[in-house]
């Protein structure tokens, strides 16, 4: 069997975490032949049963209303709240993978590590990877490449400009910036995962663990013994994330070991019961690489909370620089939480490399500072980074042009994010082709303040001073209706739906107890659950179909037909997962 495969397509996205997969998944929504290479054999990154770590963003673990990231990143998050309450990780995985393999346009490559980058005339011609698990090498020649490696190795191989290590403080006039530049990243850390035996569980210390008493570990908490722990981190200067990363990996487990040895062997933890039940021996990373595109995000754009004209996504986690060498560094404090202002945006510049002209940038390694970095890296923000990739993605493949040059269409791009449920701070969606648009908009009843015309405001979510929804009682008998009058007949080939899936409180998988515990299982209650949509002519009842919301808040309805002679449109809520309330954000017709 031949054994060297040669494949062609439109866009290749090499990197499978949270990143990739949105910008592949994306792109190929819209049309794009897209391929996404993995070097491992789930999905998701840190996000995956391989490391467990809960997917961080601009909501902050809740603090921060309002402001979970949505897009394709909510649509994978809420299938995993209605399918898998129990936030079982195998499960996850799973749909994670399936999320990618049957989507439409895209071929997925598990197990299937790039080991080579060619380049002519500064961009990549074709990407080699080795898949492990069939002996077959893959040639993938495209027009487009995405770096979402979280290492940069596609881009470091290519020839891309980066930069590793923290810049001095003078460059970008960053007071939480080192007074000198250095090659100090943050580390890698190692999880675990504890259960509840219900009996006596002893724990023989291996002789390999390393040994820690309380004094050691004075400035890092653990007493929650449940699962844990993220400042279990080491590298940045006396270990290279990369070069190192083996070492790293053996080391993190010896003080795991030791971790653990301390909790049930060395003084009161409340743990006699406890037993690990799991151990993440492929740690997560935090930094390594950070590529340099026509901008740097900085401290300043994030303290100023800036909106850049050609801001595509956004970020709103903690500026969390990390103690240089972790644990090493045990009379320091493991992290310092330097606050952020509700969110700031990434502008599209940060996006691509400098120098490879056809080469995107995404996840963790995208153009920003080291201090930008330490928001910037969490992966709810490099979901919507990937997404807005992916989306560009589709633009230049469609008028044939460089990622660069995609900057020029730079409101198509916002638009079409927008219309997919993305959210960009400072922008409201605005869509002439959206029949709803001008459409007169009445509805039976509706709380103060929701009223039916919030539906087409351009603002699909709450902010500080608005609900930005229709919103409308369920009772008995009594069920919710907004209608839609075009006032001219129309033939109507999509609706999109945007429901309330409470964007306040968290719905990411986790391994700790007190994420999980401040979650409600399942849906979330606000969404709608069962709908009707009437077609009506002159007041008259047309069609009406029934639809489930299958646990989405954006919800696509496609006619491939179109149905022909409406001039009003009528949606009416049937029920939701709890709420006594229907609330909709948005309605666009087309």
């Amino acid at each position: 069997m031949e054994k060297i495969i040669d494949k062609t397509y439109d866009f290749v996205v090499v990197g499978g975490g949270l990143s990739g997969m949105c910008a592949s998944i994306a792109a190929a929504r819209k049309g794009v032949h897209t391929a996404l290479v993995h070097d491992r054999p789930v999905l998701g990154g840190n996000a995956s049963s391989e490391i467990r770590m809960h997917i961080c963003g601009a909501n902050r673990h809740g603090q921060n209303p309002n402001a979970r990231e949505t897009g394709i990143l909510e649509e994978i998050l809420l299938e995993n709240k209605r399918r898998n309450p129990h936030m079982v990780y195998p499960i996850f995985d799973m749909i994670l993978w399936e999320k990618v393999r049957f989507q439409e346009n895209l071929d997925l490559f598990l197990n299937c590590y790039a080991n080579q980058v060619e380049v002519e005339n500064d961009k990549i011609r074709k990407v080699t990877a080795f898949q492990m698990t069939s002996e077959r090498e893959y040639h993938f020649y495209a027009k487009l490449f995405l770096d979402s490696t979280g290492d940069g190795s596609i881009g470091e191989k290519a020839g891309a400009i980066y930069r590793v290590g923290r810049e001095a403080r003078s460059e970008f006039g960053e007071n939480l910036a080192p007074e000198e530049a250095d090659t100090a990243t943050m580390g890698n850390s190692m999880m675990f995962k504890a259960r509840d035996m219900e009996e006596n569980a002893p724990f023989i210390c291996p002789d390999w663990a390393n040994q820690y008493t309380e004094q050691d570990l004075k400035n890092r908490d653990h007493t929650d013994a449940t699962s844990g722990y993220w400042w279990n981190e080491l590298g940045g200067t006396r270990y290279d994330t990369i070069d190192d990363a083996q070492e790293i990996n053996e080391e993190l487990l010896k003080s795991l070991a030791g971790l653990w040895d301390h909790i049930k062997n060395g003084g009161d933890h409340a743990a006699d019961q406890l037993e690990l039940e799991w151990v993440g021996f492929l740690p997560a990373k935090r930094e390594s690489r950070r590529f340099v595109g026509d901008y740097i995000l900085k401290q300043s754009d994030i303290d100023e909370k800036k909106v850049f004209e050609d801001a595509v996504a956004y970020g709103g986690w903690t500026m969390d620089l990390h103690t240089a060498d972790g644990l090493l560094s045990a009379d320091d404090v493991p992290t310092v939480w330097n606050p952020v202002k509700e969110w700031y945006t990434v502008p599209y510049r940060c996006l691509y490399s400098k120098n490879i002209r056809n080469l995107f940038l995404g996840g963790r390694i995208i153009s920003c500072s080291h201090v930008a970095f330490s928001s910037s890296r969490v992966m709810g923000t490099c979901a919507v980074v990937g997404q807005a990739v992916g989306t560009a993605a589709s633009i230049a493949v469609e008028k044939h042009i460089d990622p660069r040059e995609v900057g020029s269409y730079i409101q198509l791009l916002q638009r079409e994010l927008m219309k997919d449920d993305c959210f960009i701070p400072g922008y409201c969606y605005e869509d002439k082709e959206n029949f709803a648009a001008t459409a007169e908009i009445t509805a039976s009843s509706h709380e103060k303040g929701c009223e039916p015309r919030n539906v087409m405001n351009g603002y699909a979510r709450a902010d500080q001073r608005h609900t930005n929804c229709w919103r409308s009682k369920i009772t008995e008998g009594l069920e919710p209706e907004l209608t839609l009058n075009f006032n001219e007949i129309k033939t109507i080939h999509e609706i999109r739906l945007i429901f309330d899936s409470n964007l306040s409180k968290e719905i990411t998988p986790s391994i700790n107890k007190s994420v999980l515990e401040r979650q409600d299982q399942g849906s979330p209650i606000e969404l709608v659950r069962d709908y009707e949509i009437e077609f009506l002519h002159n007041g008259k009842i047309r069609n009406t179909l029934r639809y489930k919301s299958e646990g989405q808040r954006l919800n696509i309805l496609c006619f491939d037909e179109g149905i022909k002679k409406v001039d009003a449109v009528r949606v009416r809520i049937l029920n939701t997962y709890g709420s006594k309330f229907a609330s909709v954000f948005e309605v666009r017709i087309y």
